[in-house]
C-alpha cells in the first residue's frame, strides 16, 4: 500500500513539474470570448495586464480562436495600447489564420482553431504598471462571424 501511495505522489509531482515548465515564462494571458462569435467593429476587446519589471524583455502574442467556417485566411486588427502614464500607440495587425491552400494554421480540435501570433519580440515596456490593450476587428465584413475568442499573452523573453 505504501509503494502504491508513493508512486501516486511521484506521478502527481511529475505532472506538476511538467505543467509548470510549460508555462514558466508566461507572466500574463487573457482571452476574451466574442459575443455570439460575431465580432462587431464597435466591440473592443479590452485586456489590462500589470507589468512589474520594466527592464526585462518580453514577447507579446495575439491569440485568436476561430471556427473552421471562418471565411477568410487572415484577420486584420487595430490594437491600441495605453501605458500607465496615459501615452497611447496604435498598430494595425494582420493575423494569418490559414495558408495559401486554405489549410488552417495553429492548433486545431474538430472545427476550432487556436492561433498564437507574435506581435512584439524582445519588447521592453517603458514603465511598470497597468497597461490597457484594446483590440478591434478591422475587416470589411461587419459583424465578422466565426471569431470565437481573442486574447493577449506576454512571456519573458528567453535569456539565451
Amino acid at each position: 500500500m505504501r509503494l502504491k501511495t508513493f508512486v501516486n505522489y511521484l506521478i502527481f509531482a511529475l505532472l506538476l513539474i511538467t505543467q509548470s515548465a510549460c508555462h514558466q515564462g508566461v507572466i500574463f494571458e487573457d482571452n476574451v470570448e466574442i459575443p455570439d462569435y460575431r465580432w462587431d467593429t464597435s466591440y473592443q476587446v479590452v485586456i489590462t495586464p500589470t507589468i512589474e519589471d520594466s527592464l526585462m524583455p518580453y514577447h507579446i502574442f495575439i491569440n485568436v480562436r476561430n471556427a473552421s467556417g471562418y471565411a477568410f485566411s487572415n484577420l486584420f486588427l487595430f490594437l491600441e495600447t495605453t501605458a500607465p502614464s496615459g501615452k497611447t500607440g496604435l498598430d494595425t495587425l494582420e493575423i494569418t489564420l490559414a495558408d495559401e491552400t486554405g489549410k488552417w494554421l495553429g492548433d486545431g480540435s474538430g472545427d476550432i482553431w487556436d492561433n498564437r501570433t507574435l506581435f512584439k519580440r524582445n519588447f521592453v515596456f517603458p514603465e511598470a504598471g497597468t497597461y490597457t490593450f484594446k483590440l478591434q476587428q478591422a475587416m470589411r465584413v461587419n459583424p465578422l462571424p466565426q471569431i470565437m475568442d481573442v486574447g493577449l499573452r506576454i512571456e519573458k523573453a528567453s535569456q539565451q
